[in-house]
């Protein structure tokens, strides 16, 4: 089978390599959809790694049912997500999955840049699930990315009628956009660097789209009723993001900390300020399965369009093509790999 293997951003490579066989409990899933995502091009994380086949939002048909899998056949349309938590030990059980020992070692096999995954028993177990036939599979590569920001919504305790700021109008940034106003949110306050974002950002429901050098907080409060907002989520792990996120938080509401910043950054904040604002410093990584079910739902009810997010279409072949679109932004927001292409 085909396969785009991942050496550095600059350097993917469309190789062949031995069709999976499954075992016991497990599925071998015809991919037809896989995003990429920002964390693909952060090479800090996948250099060490490489070469590898990256690609874990995914979605697909089944092709091989494993001894022992109930509830999927061959045919059935799916998506499924790379890391799974085991639910039962003391992280997952007090809602801490993203720091599950199982969570960071489950995985596809070999990634959603081929044509044919395999995917471990674990993962048909708690981490895949039937798309409705309303469901695209470009929509359904969705779902994993939605469902972190569904998780970083519930640790930020998102309310109806909050006012909300969305620091980074990427791919995450869109998606906290969307998801806010579907929960009833608002004003929502979008920023980036990026002139084609802020339009985005406002296309996709901003109130009010600023540019990130600008006085950001009197931009909110002008769009506020000259209040600083309730929820901040930082979708890019930019320091002077974060640094101006804590300027524009109200008081006593609450900072999301979402994107990752490289290994060994350090950051000095106002202790005493955040202290006596009663800041709220939080922060959210990945989706555990029942927030997966909840974004298939909001994705199935067009509650978040996430079609519309789509910028790009291409085949395994031109994954290189892809990278170079998420690195370098542009018109792109969102790109999709189309294995069977």
């Amino acid at each position: 089978m085909r396969v785009a293997v991942y050496y550095n951003n600059r350097d993917i490579r469309l190789e062949e390599r031995p069709r999976p066989e499954i075992g016991p409990g497990e599925l071998l899933v015809r991919i037809e959809a896989s995003g990429i995502c920002g964390s693909d091009i952060m090479e800090w994380y996948r250099l060490p790694k490489a070469p590898i086949v990256l690609g874990h939002e995914v979605s697909g048909v089944v092709e091989e049912v494993g001894d022992g899998v109930e509830g999927f056949t061959v045919g059935d349309r799916v998506v499924t997500t790379h890391h799974v938590p085991c639910n039962t030990c003391r992280y997952c059980l007090t809602d801490r999955h993203s720091v599950c020992d199982t969570l960071k070692a489950t995985h596809f096999d070999p990634g959603g840049f081929s044509e044919l995954v395999r995917l471990p028993a674990i993962n048909v177990d708690r981490g895949t699930f039937k798309l409705p036939d309303r469901v695209s599979f470009e929509e359904a590569s969705f779902v994993e990315p939605l469902a972190c920001a569904v998780r970083a919504m519930r640790i930020a305790r998102l309310e109806p009628g909050q006012s909300v700021a969305v620091l980074g109008s990427g791919i995450s940034g869109v998606l906290f956009i969307q998801l806010a106003r579907a929960m009833g949110a608002g004003p929502i306050i979008a920023t980036d660097i990026d002139e084609h974002r802020l339009t985005e950002a406002g296309r996709f429901g901003a109130d009010a789209a600023l540019p990130a050098d600008s006085d950001v907080a009197a931009g909110i409060r002008e769009a506020n009723a000259g209040r600083l907002a309730e929820r901040v989520f930082v979708c890019t792990g930019a320091l002077p993001a974060i640094r101006q996120a804590l300027g524009c938080v109200d008081r006593g509401g609450t900072m999301m900390w979402y994107a990752p910043a490289d290994p060994g950054v350090t950051f000095e904040f106002p202790l005493l300020e955040v202290w006596a604002n009663g800041t709220n410093l939080v922060h959210s990584y990945a989706g555990p399965p029942a927030d997966m079910q909840t974004a298939l739902d909001l994705i199935a009810d067009r509650r978040v369009d996430v079609a519309g997010m789509v910028t790009h279409r291409l085949g395994l072949a031109d994954t290189q093509q892809g990278f170079d679109m998420v690195i370098e932004g542009g018109d792109s927001l969102k790109v999709v790999v189309e294995p069977q292409r």
